[in-house]
């Protein structure tokens, strides 16, 4: 009996070698979890036969360190969750791999070439579709023509009041002047000079598009703690190109626009629209959007990316070292995205690295080894034992 019970103990150690071994051999693999040989005993009735390995476990829920790689399509979770990709076959698998690329197809895919999962974005919302491919578009984007500007000063209380009449070729007539620039429908741009020009009621502006002589103009008016109470809604304007481009029309927001004393300071000119763009690149971002970016410097939200958990990560089915399948026992995954509820957010242009601390591995190697030796010298132990039997009979 005791030579099986040896024997047992020295196929549970092999099985906890391969185990040792894997895991020091995946030392450097991305994402890979280590695992770990469950001893449990053999009986037959009350009577001990051995030991076996009753299970192996996945240290899943043991993140591994990040390295960064500075890669825009690299990303490692923070925390809980794992990236959900699709296989040809339309099975699902989970990793915490995230080294991700376009394929030839324009669909972002994993590195195993399993198609990325991600929301696509709704345009015009901030609400995210159904879950599926993450197509890439690229090519150009059309131009969007501009429907505002914002414009935000601080319209100095020590100006005074010009003693000529406004004419915009004279800079002594105008106490300030600045210029914004629109895009119409063809993407091209246009030029809106502001002229200020104090005056008795407040400040005058002069509009003049193009370089053109201004044809319109709007009166700002502060109450006595330099606050704008004129216009209380932003200035309706329409510009005419004469490139064939639709009409423009857009408008002037002052909202915050102040007139204390002091330095005359202009704190926000921007316009929204663009001229039409190239695709050029794509990039994660931390709450798991993926970004595409254009050469007229735009940058457009195209999805996110969906991440997934489970009731019981330790229940799910290895389908590699790195990627695993849902089974009835680990329950349903669970869709979100990056950062929402307890799913961890995403460490971009980073890679998780695998959990294995080899110091363990190494000082298990050396028990592994020891175990062996002694289950060893029960057989020899046993066959010194019979000879020394057979040869007294």
């Amino acid at each position: 009996m005791s030579f099986e019970i040896a024997l047992s103990g020295i196929q549970a150690i092999n099985t906890q070698l391969e185990a040792t071994s894997n895991n020091i051999a995946n030392a450097g693999t991305y994402g890979y979890k280590s695992s770990r040989a469950n001893f449990s005993s053999m009986y037959a009735g009350a009577q001990a036969t051995g030991v076996e390995v009753g299970s192996m476990t996945q240290s899943i829920g043991q993140n591994g360190g990040a390295m960064t790689t500075g890669r825009g399509m690299d990303a490692a979770i923070d925390g809980r969750g794992f990236f959900v990709t699709r296989d040809d076959q339309g099975l699902m698998a989970y990793t915490r791999v995230g080294i991700f690329s376009a394929d030839k197809d324009g669909f972002m895919v994993d590195s195993n070439g399993r198609r990325a999962q991600g929301f696509a974005r709704v345009a015009g919302s901030a609400t995210l579709g159904a879950m599926g491919d993450i197509k890439i578009p690229t090519g150009q984007i059309p131009a969007s023509a501009s429907t505002k500007v914002e414009f935000v000063a601080n319209l100095s209380a020590d100006w005074t009041v010009p003693a000529v009449a406004f004419d915009p070729a004279n800079a002594n007539t105008y106490n300030m002047a600045k210029q914004s620039v629109v895009y119409d429908s063809l993407g091209a741009q246009h030029t809106v000079s502001q002229y200020f020009v104090k005056s008795a009621a407040g400040v005058t502006v002069h509009y003049g598009f193009d370089g053109a002589a201004p044809a319109t103009s709007t009166n700002m008016t502060f109450n006595a703690q330099g606050q704008l109470t004129a216009p209380v809604a932003p200035v309706a304007l329409t510009l005419t190109p004469t490139n064939g481009a639709a009409p423009l029309a857009f408008t002037v927001d002052y909202a915050g626009t102040t007139a204390f004393a002091g330095e005359a300071i202009t704190s926000t000119n921007a316009t929204d629209g663009y001229a039409s763009g190239a695709f050029v690149g794509v990039e994660l971002a931390p709450d798991g959007s993926i970004i595409a970016k254009y050469s007229n410097d735009e940058n457009q939200a195209i999805a996110t990316l969906a991440v997934a958990t489970f009731a019981d990560e330790g229940s799910l089915a290895s389908i590699s070292d790195t990627s695993w399948g849902e089974t009835s026992s680990s329950g349903v995954a669970l869709y979100g995205t990056p950062g929402s509820g307890l799913l961890g957010k995403l460490n971009t242009g980073a890679l998780e690295r695998s959990n294995v601390d080899i110091t363990s591995e190494l000082v298990g190697l050396m028990t592994s080894q020891r175990n062996y030796q002694a289950n060893s010298k029960v057989i020899s132990t046993q066959n010194s034992m019979m000879q020394a039997l057979m040869q007294a009979l």
